[in-house]
């Protein structure tokens, strides 16, 4: 870490640590670019660590449709269960070891195992000097000149000390797209407009402010004894709260609307049920998977170590029940959007406090005192994750803008999503957005396997900012399926890659997107890589 104060110049700099900006980096500096790697939590990693969700992938994950790179770090998160962990035999034969047989993913585990992973990832670059990773700092002023971006500050949140990056190229790999508005690069937020978009989910009207839900996540085991938390403050409200997609149920209850049919469904809640977890197929193309809560973000099962080797499952709490969708946090005063997430976060404490004293319980009981939060697992003082997971950010006004007519099965049908000629990688998750801030309900249609365009990385005016993660040109709907790990690893691999093409040939990324000759070197070049553009046989809508 460099001494407070200090400037830095190099060739490509990536704003933000989560999936997106570390496969960037690992992309540039491997094509031989020098890098500088930000991040503003503990850890890097984003959805898949510090903001602790289980990743949400589609279900031919373990065959074809993510890069070579992102399969590496699924491997790498296996290996280490089956070099450190005692499993059960059978736990060890699995080749696609789920650790937590969770339903979500086929691919449940501990944050803390992917840091290990991703951190390794990055050992050869900064061993070599051509990476440097700046922790604990987070982006404040950013140095514009026309349509170029020259410089970003970045400010510890520890101490307060300032480092300037001038770098050619800016790579935008926030949660939220936070450079966006500092480098005034154009860019959209909540629900465009029909008119607009084209889209029939559309309103008639923008909502700018209507954006979904963001959650806080936590990690808990049930054990013996009574571990109740401290009432939260908040808990007065959000207990008798009752938002409209729940028809009338209260929030903190195993009421809530099923994404799908939006009918209200009642889910179970049994800790450690000792289900067979090696039979546990997790694919929610077929199966949901959240019938019992407990094990539908289980991040490790117990019966898959040998006797004794924990006392307990451990299970990752996001679900519906703390989706805050109170307020938008975007485009507010700083002051103002910490107030809202530490809101969300009172909610979060809230729900563990109602299963602790109130929560009916299949034996007709009430509460469960045995949930103990696992503060070591989201590497916290309190439990809670490092940092909220924010389903939709900022979004830059792209060159290409994929909508709902480009993907949703509905209106695509048997011909399957867009095929772009730019493509840089795939794709596929549902159209899956939860309940927003303007009040609506959940959208979650079918879609087909898609293509990632480059056109969507780049802003319409700003030549040398790329989007590297969530914040790629889509809608607020077709959010709702680009969002996921996999598209976000696969954006910023792509976006890394793009960024060292460029330094190299001394060109601009709108001049390869317009150019067929560079086009097709870059595609060349990814392919090679291990960066699938085209979908292989077999997939289909779900």
């Amino acid at each position: 870490m460099p001494t407070p104060d200090t400037d830095l110049t190099t060739d490509v700099l990536v704003v933000g640590g989560g999936l997106g900006g570390v496969a960037a980096a690992l992309a540039a500096v491997d094509r031989g670019a020098r890098v500088v790697l930000t991040e503003e939590h503990p850890w890097i990693g984003g959805q898949l660590t510090s903001q602790g969700v289980p990743p949400d992938e589609h279900p031919w994950v373990e065959d074809f449709g993510v890069t070579r790179r992102y399969r590496a770090v699924r491997d790498g998160i296996r290996e280490v269960y089956r070099r450190r962990y005692p499993l059960t035999a059978a736990a060890r034969a699995q080749t696609a070891l789920n650790p937590g047989a969770g339903w979500v993913s086929k691919l449940c585990h501990e944050p803390r195992v992917a840091v290990g992973v991703l951190e390794e990832m990055l050992l050869p670059g900064r061993a070599s000097g051509r990476l440097t990773l700046l922790e604990r700092v987070r982006p404040v002023a950013a140095d514009v000149d026309g349509d170029t971006v020259r410089a970003v500050t970045l400010e510890s949140v520890l101490d307060g000390a300032r480092t300037t990056v001038t770098a050619g190229y800016v790579l935008d790999a926030t949660e939220t797209g936070e450079l966006l508005p500092l480098t005034g690069t154009e860019y959209v937020t909540g629900f465009e407009s029909r008119d607009v978009t084209g889209e029939p989910s559309a309103p008639a009207e923008a909502q700018p402010q209507n954006v979904q839900a963001l959650s806080v996540c936590f990690a808990v085991e049930h054990t013996d004894g009574d571990h109740t938390i401290d009432r939260p403050e908040r808990y007065d409200f959000w207990s008798t709260y009752r938002p409209g997609p729940w028809n009338g149920e209260r929030m903190l209850s195993w009421h809530a609307p099923n994404p799908r049919t939006l009918a209200m469904d009642v889910r179970s809640f049994t800790p450690n049920p000792g289900d067979d977890a090696g039979a546990v197929v997790a694919d929610q193309s077929r199966d949901p998977g959240d019938g019992n809560l407990w094990t539908f973000r289980r991040i490790l099962a117990r019966d898959q170590l040998e006797p004794g080797a924990v006392g307990s499952d451990v299970c990752l709490v996001n679900w519906p029940a703390i989706d805050y969708f109170l307020e938008p946090v975007l485009d507010v005063p700083r002051d103002v959007e910490l107030a809202r997430i530490e809101d969300a976060r009172q909610l979060s404490l809230s729900m563990l406090y109602w299963m602790q004293t109130e929560a009916p319980r299949p034996d007709g009981g009430t509460g469960f005192p045995g949930l103990r939060l696992r503060p070591d697992v989201m590497g916290t003082a309190d439990g809670l994750a490092q940092a909220a997971y924010h389903r939709e950010g900022r979004r830059i006004r792209a060159v290409t803008t994929v909508t709902e007519n480009d993907v949703s099965f509905a209106v695509r049908g048997d011909r399957g999503a867009t095929r772009y000629e730019d493509s840089v990688g795939v794709g596929m998750y549902r159209i899956d957005l939860h309940p927003s801030t303007g009040g609506d309900t959940y959208i979650d249609v079918p879609s087909t396997p898609f293509e990632i365009p480059l056109g969507a990385l780049l802003p319409e005016r700003t030549t040398n900012l790329l989007a590297a993660a969530k914040n790629i040109g889509t809608t607020h709907i077709t959010n709702g399926c680009y969002r996921l790990h996999p598209v976000e690893w696969n954006v910023g691999e792509a976006a890394g890659h793009l960024a060292a093409f460029c330094t190299e040939r001394g060109v601009r990324p709108h001049d390869v997107h317009a150019k067929p000759d560079l086009l097709a070197e870059l595609q060349d070049e990814l392919v090679a890589a291990g960066v699938e553009i085209r979908w292989a046989s077999g997939a289909h809508p779900y």
